[in-house]
């Protein structure tokens, strides 16, 4: 006596072979979102690439936020915070660039860096600016607007 085992037809095992190739590595192991902020101020709008941190997260879990941006020194704008952020990502770093946003230990405030700065163990690397750092050259103060960006602004 023969068994007959139902085999599933051509088209239905393309299909599925179709939408398992669809998900594919990126399907089976998604990226995460890359964690985004938006910073607005006079006509100026910024948008940052952030690391995670659990100085960062912090940061994303006050957002939104309104706050003044300053000129500060020559290399860099400040905006104060209502409050101090965990300092947890704090490590060490030696390849400054313009263009980073800083949290500085000391007064507990962000760092907008427009231009060379050095590391001296103050300061905890939040992300870094997307596109070029003109718009920081924007000289005066200003109210800003701090907003989260992305599919994964529904998280903290």
């Amino acid at each position: 006596m023969t068994v007959s085992v139902p085999h599933p037809g051509r088209r239905r095992f393309l299909a599925g072979a179709a939408a398992l190739g669809a998900l594919g590595p990126a399907g089976l192991h998604a990226q995460p979102t890359p964690l985004r902020m938006r910073c607005s101020f006079d006509d100026q709008v910024i948008t940052y690439t952030l690391l995670d941190n659990p100085t960062v997260r912090d940061l994303l879990s006050l957002l939104p936020l309104d706050l003044t941006i300053e000129d500060f020194s020559t290399n860099e704008k400040i905006a104060h915070l209502p409050r101090r952020l965990d300092e947890g990502g704090f490590a060490p770093f030696d390849d400054e660039t313009p263009g980073d946003l800083c949290y500085f230990l000391g007064w507990g405030n962000l760092a907008f860096f427009h231009d060379s700065y050095r590391f001296r163990n103050d300061l905890i690397r939040l992300g870094h600016i997307e596109g070029g750092v003109a718009p920081l050259l924007h000289k005066g103060r200003y109210a800003l607007r701090l907003e989260r960006l992305g599919e994964s602004a529904e998280r903290p």
